[in-house]
Parts: C-alpha cells; structure tokens; sequence
C-alpha cells in the first residue's frame, strides 16, 4: 500500500473528524434551517441584575379613580413594587408631590361622585418612598410624565405614554390613534396601547371566533393594528393582559396575529400586561417584570424599549388558554366557567436564565417555582419544556416564537424571539384607510370653534385651570 496515499486519508478523515466535532449535531441533515434569533434578553446579566416589578397604568381621583393619588402610591409601595406608573386621563404626571390636576377633566371624571379629594404625597414621603428608606433601602422608582390619552374618547383608543410631556388636557382622540401616536413620538416619548379588547368587542366571542379575520370587522381591526405598529416606532407594544382579563382574555391571539404581520416589517411587538386599577381592590392582578442592572428612569425605559422584561398575571380569562394548561401539568386549575385565578400563597415564577445558541438554533429558558414552560408560534404552541430547537419545528414556525412561564402563583409571557432565515414570511402591502380619520376631523372643527371663540376658549382655559385670556 501507498504510505503517502494512506498518510493523506488518514489526515483527511482527522480533518473531517475535527469539523464534525464542532458543528451542532444535525447541522448537514436535510432541509435544516439557518435561523438567525433575535433575543431581546441578549444582553441581560442573569447572574447580576436585579429583576423589579412594576404597573405602568394607574388611576387616582385626580381624574376617575376612587382613591387618591398618595393612596394609590402608598398602596403599591406597601405591595413591594419597585416601579409605578401613574397615568392619570388626559392629565400628565408631572411628580407626587405638586400633583398636576386638570380641573376640568377630573369635574366630569367624578361627576356622580361628587368632588373628589385631591392629595398627593409630602415631601417627606416622597423622599422615603424614593429611596426606600423604610423598605431597606429598595426605593419605589415613578415613571416619568406617566399619562393615559384619551379623556373624553368613547371607551376608545386608549394609550399609555411615557417619559414625554404632549397631552396634558386633552380630550378627543375618538377612534383615531395615529393623532395620539404622532404627537408623542415627536415629543420624544413612548407609548403602549392599552386594553384593545375592550373597543374591539372580541371579548364577547369565543377564542375561536375572536379576531378570526373572515369577520370583516375583525379583518379591518388588524389591519387598522399593523398600520399603527408599522407607522409608529414609540409605539411599543399593546397591553395583553389588563385587570382580570376580562376584557383581554383574546388579546393574546391578537397579540400573535400582528407579530405574524409586523415582524416581517422590521420590528416587534412587545406585552405589557397592567393592573389598570382604579381602586386598592385591582391593585396587583398583573405586572411586568423588568431585568436591569440598576432601577432608574433611563434604566427602565431602555429595558421596555429592548423588551428585556416579562408581562405577568394572577389570572387568565381564556378557558382554550387555562384547558391547555391543565393538559400540560395534569392539574385541574379551571373554575366552573374554566378561568384560572392564582393560589396567591404561592411563590411567583421566576425566570433565572435565558440561552440563545444561533449555531444550534435554540433557545432554553431555566425558570424556578413554575409547573410549565409552552413555546407559541403563529398563535399555536409548538414545544413544552424549557427547551425549544427551532429545527424540529420548522413546519409550524413564521418570523417569531415566544414562550409563556406558568406556576400556580402566576403566569409570565416572554417577549417574541424574532427569526431571520431564507424563506422567512415577507412584509404584506396592503391599503387602508381608517375611519376613525372621520371623527378626528369632527373634532378638529370642534376644537377649532372653541379657539376661535373669546367665550368659549375661556371657558374651555378655566376648565382645564389656566387663566383665560381677556
């Protein structure tokens, strides 16, 4: 025999040897795809940072809550949140202390109540509450400029914005978004949608009939959601869950419907899951958790901008949701009209790690005190562990996948992981006009009457506490 030629094969199958040895496993299998995972956790330190529960949407008698403003703090400070968001309506938080108040709006907001006590906190307080200085030095953070538009819009086209001062007294918005969403991302700020269950009417349909988009109103509801996604960047996510989700309990499958659409266009959708509560009573059905390495302002906002956080609830209103649950654990959690609500006894799920490996294509998440762990694509689970490989499930794949951390104290729903690969869904182009723009130009003409009139704009300055002009 050839000692050269032997020499040679044997230094080939060393070489090929040594290849095989560093690539995953399957990675020359057929119809194995290269999927490229966008992980909005990529640069958490798990080990290191804190993670800080927070609301984000909170009511005071300052406009149509029953408790005061001080109550409303005092209460969630007691409920160890780090982090808070007063959003009054149509009325800016501009601190805790000098409390901003629209007359006007909190008038008509309490009008079968009578006038409501106004109080925010002392000084004092403030400073205790802000540094903790009575909880161990774990301080209770506000949101600044916290607001939720729109005042007077018939149950409609409510949003939550953050961190920007545009808003303040306003009342229209009926109906059409895209005013509220232009304005506060040319102030700078960001903004989430909220409740969108409670003006589309799908929480009066079952999971299956819900955002089904054969309805034609559905149909033209999604569309109307993935131009406001597509158009606007400072509009970060939609609330999935929002008290005892009665009126969200389909806004997760609305939820997945727009990531399939919006994702292909260059962004995501985060879920914000809020308690919305107006009295002691909603405080602390839902949350988000935020994992960041310091609890500031600036730290929050660029954690709900990355979507390094996790929406979370005590209840599910869903019964497809809470049987799909109980066929994962083999526990029976569904009351008689098969919702869930938590065993409030219980520690909270917590997800302590999150790995994402772009040369295997996968994703583990390693939690503590959960019962399961399901993997959503398109609206569908896919996968139940902590594991999920992307490759045995590429049939059933689109442009994300998400997971959903359940323990019998509470549910977290992770951010979308976005996929990129060859033969990903591509953006849809589609028309539309909304209709909403009808009732905007209504009260534009309003408004403008009011302007152009010396009696009415003072009335309308004297209403909302400014001095009128004459």
């Amino acid at each position: 025999m050839n000692r050269k030629f032997t020499g040679k094969a044997l230094a080939l199958v060393m070489a090929l040897a040594m290849l095989l040895s560093v690539l995953p496993i399957g990675s020359f299998a057929a119809g194995r795809i290269d999927y490229t995972i966008i992980n909005p956790y990529e640069n958490v330190d798990w080990g290191n940072w804190g993670q800080y529960k927070a609301n984000l949407h909170t009511h005071s008698t300052v406009s149509d809550g029953r408790e005061t403003f001080a109550t409303m703090v005092e209460t969630h400070y007691e409920l160890g949140y780090d982090i808070l968001a007063m959003t009054d309506h149509g009325t800016i938080d501009k601190g805790w202390t000098n409390l901003n108040t629209n007359p006007g709006i909190t008038f008509v907001m309490n009008i079968k109540r009578g006038t409501p006590d106004i109080q925010g906190l002392t000084t004092a307080r403030y400073e205790q509450i802000s540094t903790g200085a009575d909880r161990g030095g774990r301080g209770l953070v506000r949101v600044p400029f916290g607001i939720e538009h729109n005042a007077a819009s018939f149950n409609n086209t409510h949003v939550n914005s953050f961190f920007c001062f545009w808003g303040d007294g306003y009342l229209g918005g009926t109906s059409y978004y895209d005013h509220i969403l232009k304005g506060v991302e040319g102030a700078g700020g960001i903004c989430v949608i909220n409740h969108p269950g409670e003006y589309t009417g799908a929480k009066e349909f079952t999971p299956e009939e819900a955002y089904n988009p054969t309805n034609l109103k559905f149909n033209y509801i999604i569309r109307k959601f993935t131009h406001l996604f597509t158009d606007y960047q400072s509009c970060i996510g939609m609330e999935v869950v929002n008290k005892d989700d009665s009126r969200t309990r389909n806004d997760r499958k609305l939820w997945d419907t727009l990531l399939a659409n919006v994702i292909p266009t260059g962004r995501n959708i985060f879920a914000f899951a809020n308690s919305d509560a107006h009295s002691i009573s909603a405080c602390d059905t839902n949350w988000e958790v935020m994992v960041m390495p310091v609890n500031n302002p600036q730290n929050i906002r660029a954690c709900m901008e990355k979507g390094a956080f996790f929406a979370a609830s005590h209840n599910i209103k869903n019964p497809k949701e809470v049987a799909r649950l109980e066929a994962e654990t083999g526990l029976s959690i569904a009351d008689e009209n098969g919702y869930w609500f938590a065993d409030r006894s219980l520690p909270e799920p917590k997800v302590t790690e999150i790995r994402v490996d772009n040369r295997a294509d996968t994703i583990s998440i390693t939690a503590e005190n959960h019962k399961t762990i399901h993997w959503i694509a398109n609206g569908e689970v896919i996968q139940v562990g902590g594991f999920l490989d992307l490759n045995e499930h590429s049939d059933k794949i689109g442009s994300y996948v998400r997971a959903e951390i359940w323990g019998e104290r509470a549910i977290l729903y992770s951010q979308p992981f976005i996929l990129e690969y060859k033969g990903a869904p591509t953006a849809k182009t589609f028309i539309f006009f909304d209709f909403g723009y009808i009732l905007h130009e209504v009260e534009n003409f309003f408004y403008a009457i009011v302007r152009d009139s010396v009696v009415l704009s003072a009335l309308q300055k004297l209403a909302l506490g400014k001095s009128p002009d004459f």
